[in-house]
């Protein structure tokens, strides 16, 4: 059946990597392709931080290995997963470890300017926790723009639709022919 493959859908907080992600899918069932979407945010989201795990990064492994576990035995091998930092180079353990050491990462960062997250965050209304929000996601966005690794594909969110996103997006992991 061969090796698993992963789409990351990295970006700031804002970007519309669930929107994207959401519509990949979509695109994909159109096209008959097998595959999984986990919202990364999900399965870490735990509170306090397991005790030696206070970027809850092997919680997250866990998780992921558990729910990967689930869909690989449903004969599935493609998976969509959208994480803020999931494309930084650090994070290529994780998906090894839970999916296979030979499993195939698409990293795909998505962008937008200060003032598109900030419009599309403010929209949202993330309640008492805007404003750090806002910060957050000001400073993960410098974060990914100088670290994200060698071959991660940007695709900037700016001004353009989540179907036209999509479409890029697609292309990039070859999945639909």
């Amino acid at each position: 059946m061969g090796h698993a493959e992963v789409l990351l859908i990295g970006g700031r907080a804002g970007v519309g990597k669930s929107s994207v992600a959401w519509e990949v899918s979509a695109r994909l069932r159109a096209a008959e392709v097998s595959h999984a979407v986990i919202e990364g945010d999900f399965m870490g989201q735990v509170h306090p931080a397991p005790d030696g795990d206070p970027h809850r990064t092997k919680i997250v492994e866990r998780n992921l290995t558990a729910v990967w576990a689930n869909y690989a035995e449903l004969g599935h091998r493609r998976l969509i997963y959208t994480n803020t930092l999931s494309v930084m180079p650090e994070m290529a353990g994780v998906f090894q470890r839970a999916m296979g050491a030979g499993v195939r990462i698409v990293r795909v960062l998505l962008t937008a300017s200060d003032r598109t997250a900030e419009e599309r965050l403010t929209g949202r209304e993330l309640g008492s926790e805007l404003e750090e929000g806002l910060r957050s996601s000001a400073r993960k966005a410098r974060i990914l723009d100088d670290r994200a690794p060698a071959g991660t594909v940007r695709v900037v969110s700016d001004g353009r639709s989540v179907v036209d996103i999509a479409q890029e997006v697609v292309a990039v992991t070859g999945w639909a022919g």
